[in-house]
């Protein structure tokens, strides 16, 4: 038997739901619960060197549009997440939003990832996957220019819906 898992800081102290007893892995069974409006939102964000900066926004590097390419590799991602992560289920999106902005000040480009299900089980890991794949993509389609571009600050922004309610970040 495996002791509780707790967080250090929120009000989180539940066991680790892809963990039995004896401690095997297993996919969560769903099948009971109830069909809510789900709703999860995730921010990054891809730093780039001045020069890249103003080549991506100029749409002048040899690869093509990068923030158009982004958003769709992103949304693409998203629908196919519960194929890369092994407990994920399969669910019907009801939609997938990836929002890609420039922020000269930072030289950054801060993507903003949102997905959406009605359905037993949430889509947290459907907005990582689009948000962490729209940023990959912006690597690849920069690095002819820049290899050192630094995919940063990845994380849960707002949760709804389910059981344990609604989340926002700080």
């Amino acid at each position: 038997m495996f002791p509780a898992f707790s967080f250090a800081e929120g009000n989180m102290d539940e066991r680790l739901t892809h963990i039995d007893e004896a401690g095997n892995v297993v996919m969560v069974d769903v099948g009971d619960k109830a069909d809510t409006r789900r709703r999860a939102v995730v921010r990054t964000r891809v730093l780039l060197n001045a020069r890249t900066f103003d080549l991506l926004t100029r749409n002048a590097l040899p690869k093509g549009d990068v923030l158009t390419t982004a958003k769709v590799a992103g949304i693409m991602a998203a629908k196919r997440t519960w194929e890369l992560i092994p407990m994920c289920h399969p669910i019907l999106l009801s939609k997938v939003d990836v929002k890609l902005t420039p922020v000269p000040a930072d030289l950054a480009i801060e993507i903003e990832a949102e997905a959406r299900t009605t359905g037993p089980t949430g889509v947290e890991m459907e907005a990582l996957m689009a948000a962490q794949v729209a940023a990959m993509t912006i690597y690849d389609m920069c690095k002819a220019v820049q290899r050192d571009i630094l995919i940063t600050d990845c994380r849960l922004t707002h949760k709804s819906g389910g059981k344990s309610g609604e989340f926002n970040a700080e």
